[in-house]
């Protein structure tokens, strides 16, 4: 599956493959000395890191526990797991880089690939390794992009692929007399308003009509990518330099901050969050009534909640296209392999088995995303509703975020940015558009220039 829409932009990407990452500067890359790894044979142990899927670190345990004893029994490699929390998980892996010292297989946010690339940690997706896992061929197109650099063999395959989409509590909107989801931001501002009241008379805002987490740093840098485009921004130049000041990103983060600020559509509790996990929550308990997300699905099931639907992220202008169309970046996990791992050849072994058509679909199934693997991605399991709707945006509307080396430090400081803006309303400060730009400006200075 492609994306018309950026095929021009992807296209700049592929020139610019000498960027330095300065988040991984001065770090020893790990690699091997022997390029040619040990036939896996069976009471082979690995180790596997595996970002947090679920609703919760036990539910991930269950789910991979399982998907672990069917490749076990099959090879009689053993996993030995363990499931990071993603405010934990970035830091994890620029540690283990550092150190030479990290497990043999790994989830990465598909975001990372590039800046995870440029440390030379990682296996390259290439020749016998490739071929080992199926080929490139198997892979939707545009979720195998996210890899790494353009013109440069990927370091990490999909996983679970996701879109980010408008979830929204039915009930809510029915009693608001809401008919349908709002397709604009003025539309989407203005239901969120009518959304916002006191519902028990005590004259304080006990429900809102939007959630967000202030603190998440990655949600908040995903947030600038695609407001930002949809504004006519990017946050790099066409040659690759940082450009985090330009007028429709400043615009698009400043749509994003004043959802508390001005809008007064979010509680200033949403400030202090800095786990995305917790907003289904929110529609869940009432509090709140929409929230952008990738696969909340999880969530919702184990809650036994069914007053929900999702829709695409409103966009700027009815008639946009183009970048201004963005409605999510081609989100998702992806699995990588530690060039410096004693058991590479299990290692490899074990992602041909994460990324095989059984386990694509039972895995992604689980975890309410969508498959990687082409023959998995039309399971009619994955036909419902939100699942076709997903595949449409991935096709039509999304873009992968920024494939430079400097991607990962971006998504740091433009995040944190973003959450201490969020803490000043909190706290009662008025922030306005120039706000909005300093703080960019100062995030753009620790950046480097190219």
């Amino acid at each position: 599956m492609s994306a018309p829409h950026f095929k021009g932009k992807l296209g700049r990407f592929a020139a610019i493959t000498s960027i330095a990452a300065l988040s991984l500067s001065g770090l020893a890359a790990c690699s091997s000395d022997d390029a040619s790894a040990e036939p896996a044979k069976a009471g082979d142990t690995i180790t596997y890191w595996a970002s947090n899927q679920g609703s919760s670190v036990s539910q991930d345990e269950k789910i991979l526990g399982e998907s672990i004893k069917r490749f076990t029994a099959e090879t009689g490699i053993k996993v030995e797991l363990e499931v990071v929390p993603w405010a934990d998980l970035y830091n994890r892996i620029l540690t283990a880089v550092s150190s030479g010292e990290g497990p043999d297989v790994l989830n990465i946010g598909n975001t990372w690939a590039t800046t995870l690339q440029a440390s030379g940690a990682f296996v390259p997706w290439e020749g016998e390794a490739l071929e080992a896992v199926g080929g490139g061929d198997k892979f939707v197109p545009a979720a195998l992009e996210t890899g790494g650099a353009a013109g440069q063999a990927p370091t990490s395959l999909p996983l679970y692929s996701m879109a980010y989409g408008l979830y929204y509590n039915t009930k809510m909107f029915d009693e608001a007399g809401i008919d349908k989801a709002p397709a604009t931001w003025d539309e989407f501002v203005a239901d969120a308003k009518k959304l916002t009241k006191d519902t028990d008379g005590d004259n304080k805002i006990d429900q809102y009509g939007f959630a967000l987490a202030g603190q998440r740093v990655a949600n908040n840098a995903h947030s600038a990518f695609i407001l930002g485009m949809q504004n006519g921004g990017e946050l790099y130049t066409q040659d690759g330099k940082p450009d985090f000041t330009n007028d429709g990103v400043v615009a698009g983060i400043n749509d994003w901050i004043q959802l508390m600020g001005e809008d007064k559509v979010v509680s200033k509790s949403n400030a202090e969050i800095n786990d995305g996990s917790v907003l289904p929550g929110e529609l869940v308990d009432g509090n709140a009534a929409m929230f952008f997300d990738q696969a909340p699905g999880k969530s919702f099931k184990s809650a036994d909640f069914e007053d929900y639907a999702m829709a695409p992220i409103p966009l700027k202008n009815a008639d946009a296209s183009g970048l201004e169309a963005t409605q999510s970046l081609v989100a998702g996990i992806n699995v990588s392999v530690f060039e410096n791992s004693d058991n590479k050849d299990a290692a490899i072994k074990f992602v041909n088995h994460l990324v095989s058509v059984d386990e694509q679909k039972k895995l992604n199934a689980a975890y309410t995303s969508l498959p990687s693997v082409s023959e998995a991605f039309e399971d009619p399991a994955f036909d419902d509703a939100e699942s076709q709707a997903k595949k449409k945006i991935l096709a039509e509307n999304a873009a992968p975020m920024p494939l430079y080396p400097t991607e990962g430090q971006m998504e740091s400081l433009v995040g944190e940015a973003i959450g201490k803006l969020f803490a000043r309303i909190a706290q009662g400060d008025d922030v306005s558009e120039d706000d909005v730009r300093k703080a960019l400006e100062d995030a753009q200075k620790q950046m480097p220039a190219s």
